[in-house]
């Protein structure tokens, strides 16, 4: 691997980095971000293979670092999204998905987007006061809040930090709607708040399963919980009368692409009464990280997965036209299409995007807030 240094007067730095896969990540390395002075690039320098045989790359820990956010509610208009407002209590994953689109994020920090982005977490700790204060606004308009769609806010922080929970207690205590996603079984852990939302059309709870083979999710997803485990989430939420979502995502060509019917149907029959599937989609770093992926773990296929996607993609690994960047484009992302519609049909599922207009804003109760002057004085405002 070289580095190629800003200063042209420099000599380029050459060694050699570990790139086989670590246990519990998904990621082979911490390659740098796009907005990084210095770039490393991947050369065969001979000594790879010797390296391997003698040393394993050691564990990674996770750090978790508390930060205090300025704000939290994130405001979209993108029209290929259900949703326009966002909440993320969590900045990178630990679940280690290879595929997460949001792993670029982590080049604003300084940080790599490869293993950096899913052991170096950041908690925004004043996330639900925060929440509390911008739902208080006489400006604030209640809408449906799509909870953790760019990092999983159910991942193994929360289970301490518990800061999922405390956002969930607000949007409950004020009757405002709310839809999440995650690949963990944690999310069991609320189905009291949940519950006592949906009998109020307020709450709707999408798992995602991108695979049913356990082997691939490993690799795939290392720190999510097992696709049989989610299976089983997806029971435990249906049978408490949370309405549950599928989200088959994301469909990579002869990788989890074979199993998009297998899991429509093992969805359907855990209880889900709604599906939704989102095409592999390659942004920024994410394109080398999965390369990197693929070689490590599917080298009999890797060029042939490339190929595909990029005949989705109009020649490219990634196209961010809001008009094709979820499904693809040409005739295998057609067929892709027609086989989740049949599937669908198949199994008396709806598809996902009407579901959110369906949530019911019109309970909102605004909650009152104590300006910093009426908490200093102890007294209360009139108005």
């Amino acid at each position: 691997m070289s580095i190629k240094q800003a200063n042209p007067l420099s000599q380029p730095i050459t060694f050699q980095a570990p790139v086989a896969p670590r246990k519990g990540r998904g990621a082979t390395n911490n390659m740098q971000g796009r907005y990084e002075v210095e770039q490393r690039e991947n050369f065969d320098d001979g000594w790879a293979v010797e390296a391997e045989q003698d040393d394993s790359p050691a564990p990674l820990r996770t750090i978790v670092t508390e930060e205090q956010a300025k704000s939290i509610l994130n405001r979209n208009a993108s029209p290929d999204l259900p949703f326009r407002v966002s909440l993320n209590p969590y900045r990178g994953c630990e679940h280690g998905c290879i595929y997460c689109y949001a792993r670029p994020t982590h080049s604003y920090l300084g940080l790599s987007p490869g293993l950096d982005f899913e052991s170096r977490i950041f908690a925004k700790v004043n996330a639900p006061q925060l929440l509390l204060r911008e739902l208080a606004k006489p400006s604030y308009v209640a809408e449906p809040i799509a909870l953790g769609v760019n990092t999983d806010a159910y991942q193994p922080c929360e289970r301490e930090l518990g800061l999922t929970r405390k956002i969930l207690q607000v949007l409950h205590d004020c009757d405002h709607p709310v839809a999440l996603i995650t690949k963990s079984s944690l999310i069991e852990r609320d189905i009291d708040l949940l519950a006592s939302m949906a009998r109020k059309r307020q709450v709707l709870a999408a798992v995602t399963l991108t695979t049913l083979d356990p082997v691939i999710a490993r690799t795939l997803e290392p720190r999510a919980a097992a696709p049989a485990r989610r299976l089983r989430t997806i029971k435990t939420l249906a049978e408490a009368g949370i309405p549950v979502s599928v989200s088959v995502a994301p469909l990579i060509p002869f990788v989890t692409e074979p199993d998009l019917e297998r899991v429509i149907e093992a969805a359907a029959e855990a209880g889900a009464v709604l599906a939704n599937y989102v095409v592999l989609r390659l942004p920024w770093e994410v394109e080398p990280l999965f390369q990197q992926w693929l070689d490590a773990h599917f080298p009999d296929r890797a060029k042939r997965v490339m190929n595909r996607v990029r005949e989705m993609r109009g020649g490219a690994a990634y196209d961010a036209d809001f008009a094709t960047r979820m499904r693809g484009e040409g005739i295998w992302a057609d067929l892709l299409r027609q086989r989740f519609e049949k599937a669908l049909i198949r199994c008396g599922l709806a598809q996902r995007g009407g579901s959110f207009a369906r949530l019911d804003a019109t309970r909102f109760r605004r909650p009152y807030v104590p300006s910093e002057r009426e908490k200093s004085s102890g007294q209360l405002g009139l108005f």
